[in-house]
């Protein structure tokens, strides 16, 4: 193979491991790229660089921004004692979309899962408890994932902010079992947000 048929096939490799592209998806977006190389492969390339050297998680809360605290923290609009957890930064960005949320959020960067090994020093719970408590946080809402893990993850978080004096409430009807938020309609997310209830 010549170096840039190995090139190319470096990029499928890339493109393969991104979420939704299998083997063919990645070389078919591949041969797309390399077709449209001026009006679609340069701009990106320019666009991830830019990426590249420019975003990086908020220390304070997870999401991603050019800035640090990004926009949401430093927003002095945003109420302080209302706290939203979320498992990613796409669940994050996805209650976003619908506009209704007027608190802050917390992304844990995955779920407990004892299968995988992933414990609560993984997911930095006690950085989570000490933030509700430094901040005054008056309710935490549990924006997780209706599937075993999420609901693990969620009565953990309840257990240990049991005794901190902050509410704790979760997603109620609308999120559906085993549903991912990134995939749901804004509707559905506003719902689910104005109908949350206590976890315990």
């Amino acid at each position: 193979m010549s170096d840039d048929g190995a090139r190319i096939g470096h990029l499928i490799q890339l493109l393969a491991r991104l979420p939704g592209l299998g083997p063919r998806s990645a070389r078919r977006a591949a041969l797309h790229l390399v077709k449209k190389r001026d009006s679609l492969l340069v701009p990106l390339l320019k666009a991830l660089e830019g990426v590249a050297e420019t975003v990086a998680p908020c220390t304070i809360c997870g999401n991603y921004d050019t800035i640090n605290p990004c926009a949401i923290c430093a927003d002095p609009e945003r109420q302080p004692g209302l706290l939203c957890v979320v498992a990613e930064v796409g669940d994050l960005w996805a209650l976003e979309r619908g506009g209704s949320f007027p608190g802050r959020y917390h992304v844990l960067g995955g779920l407990l899962s004892p299968l995988d090994g992933i414990g609560p020093e993984d997911l930095g719970l006690d950085r989570l408890t000490a933030r509700c408590q430094s901040e005054r946080v008056e309710e935490v809402i549990l924006a997780l994932p209706a599937t075993v893990d999420g609901q693990t993850t969620a009565h953990v978080i309840a257990k240990r902010l049991g005794g901190v004096g902050t509410t704790v409430s979760t997603l109620a009807q609308g999120v559906p079992v085993g549903g991912e938020l990134d995939y749901l309609d804004d509707g559905t997310l506003s719902t689910a947000l104005k109908a949350r209830r206590p976890v315990l």
